[in-house]
């Protein structure tokens, strides 16, 4: 088992083995005579009781910086001390480690990411909402059958998952509770504002009119209500929220429909004749005029000038997008389908590992991007369903589980 290194210690190197080795033993006592006055010549001599036995002195040591240089504690995340290697797509969770298909992630921070999803069907295993903090991943244990299909929020004590049936749980940093949605169909997406400000898109993939479709929900801080949209019913699922701000955000679905939302006013940009007639599954932007809505052969961008195609070669269908620091943005999508926009071209990582079906991308805001996905296609069987979660950036820096 591997030691762990007082923080206070930390940068003195040690030989692997079940030794301290030389160098290390004399950065120990170094250490200790840097700590004899603030600790008595009792203490100290106690201490050189100790030097011999490793674990005895590492776990005495750690105590004593925590005292006196402030360290963290036991019980805080300290993360790993790694050299990251080179930029490039790892996974970081596969079917070893989940009993599910990951169809969402979103993050706070970079070290403070959520993945949502679930069995899809399979009997005998419950919705995936796990929380990775920079140290760990942890389950947050949501129960209940119905699968996540996104996860979104304003910090990590608000977050937000949706999903099947109408599902709606919210997460405030320690515990995840179902909230009432007041609806049947399926919930595609979220995406938050602030705390009393969230919307969400859902509805029922090929079902028209006889079945509900149209739906955005609204949440203002109290309950979630239906949002009654312009027009005659279209009878097309939506599935993803994304926008700038409050005053200005779009949902997507079926049909290649693209709502706009601005200054509390509903637009619907869909085109006419339609700029594409593709399942929309996501929209993400990199502010508002650098706007990207995506689904199967499609990936449409708006501009100052409105919506048009982008020239792009797809190897296979795309599922996801989001943007990262200016100029940047990943796509996913089927058969590990990745392209990265650097500096104006798409970059194109088909041919890279991970191999599998990703179904959603999140940009940490630092340069890296996080994928996820699985076997989200097949129907219901009884097993437990593969997941996957992949990231592109500096490897080794994140831990699986």
């Amino acid at each position: 088992m591997s030691s762990v290194i007082p923080c206070c210690l930390r940068g003195h190197s040690h030989p692997s083995g079940s030794g301290l080795g030389k160098a290390f033993q004399g950065s120990l006592w170094v250490a200790l005579v840097s700590l004899r006055g603030a600790l008595g010549e009792l203490g100290f001599i106690m201490l050189q009781v100790h030097m011999n036995f490793r674990i005895s002195l590492l776990g005495s040591l750690t105590l004593l910086c925590t005292l006196l240089s402030g360290c963290p504690g036991p019980s805080e995340c300290v993360a790993p001390q790694v050299e990251p290697g080179a930029p490039a797509w790892e996974t970081i969770l596969d079917e070893n480690a989940l009993d599910g298909a990951v169809l969402s992630v979103w993050g706070s921070a970079p070290d403070s990411v959520f993945i949502a999803g679930g069995p899809l069907g399979n009997e005998g295993h419950s919705a995936l909402a796990w929380h990775y903090n920079g140290c760990e991943w942890k389950d947050l244990n949501a129960g209940g059958s119905e699968t996540f299909w996104w996860v979104g929020g304003t910090s990590d004590k608000d977050v937000w998952f949706v999903g099947e049936k109408g599902r709606i749980a919210h997460y405030d940093g320690t515990t995840i509770t179902n909230v009432e949605s007041g609806i049947d169909a399926t919930i595609w997406g979220v995406y938050a504002f602030s705390p009393n400000d969230v919307w969400a898109a859902a509805g029922t993939p090929e079902g028209g009119t006889a079945k509900p479709n149209d739906i955005v929900l609204h949440f203002d801080g109290s309950s979630w209500k239906q949002e009654t949209l312009p027009g005659e019913p279209r009878g097309v699922s939506l599935f993803k929220v994304w926008g700038p701000s409050a005053d200005n955000f779009f949902v997507v679905g079926e049909q290649g429909t693209i709502w706009h939302r601005e200054g509390g006013t509903w637009t619907l940009e869909t085109g006419d004749p339609p700029i594409t007639g593709a399942r929309l599954f996501t929209v993400h932007g990199c502010g508002p005029n650098d706007v990207y809505a995506v689904g199967g052969q499609s990936v449409l961008h708006r501009d100052e000038n409105g919506w048009s195609e982008v020239s792009i070669s797809l190897g296979n269908q795309v599922n996801g997008v989001s943007c990262g620091p200016p100029g940047s943005a990943v796509l996913v999508g089927f058969g590990g389908l990745k392209q990265r926009l650097v500096d104006g071209s798409w970059i194109d990582e088909f041919d890279s590992e991970p191999f599998g079906n990703m179904h959603a991308a999140w940009a940490d805001g630092e340069g890296a991007f996080w994928a996820v996905g699985g076997d989200f296609l097949s129907g219901p069987k009884a097993e437990k369903r593969d997941g996957l979660v992949a990231r592109y950036g500096p490897t080794g820096v994140v831990q699986g589980k």
